[in-house]
């Protein structure tokens, strides 16, 4: 499954997808042709949140996922 982050986008877009509710539909468009459609659904309950990581393997989360980032730029 795709993911896409709203932050990622521009301020307008995101506020647009972030206003649909449950029904609606958007229609995606690329020179006037029809390319997609997204039907939303009612959100899924959250999902309970994770234990918090020790402090040493938190630092290691964030280094690694800043080396792979670094990596991927570069």
């Amino acid at each position: 499954m795709a993911q896409l982050d709203l932050d990622d986008l521009p301020p307008k877009i995101a506020a647009l997808l972030a206003g649909l509710s449950a029904g609606d539909e958007l229609v995606l468009v690329q020179h006037g042709a029809v390319v997609g459609r997204l039907a939303m659904s009612e959100a899924s309950p959250a999902a309970a949140p994770e234990p918090p990581l020790p402090p040493e393997q938190h630092a290691a989360e964030v280094f690694e996922n800043f080396r792979a980032s670094i990596e991927d730029e570069f």
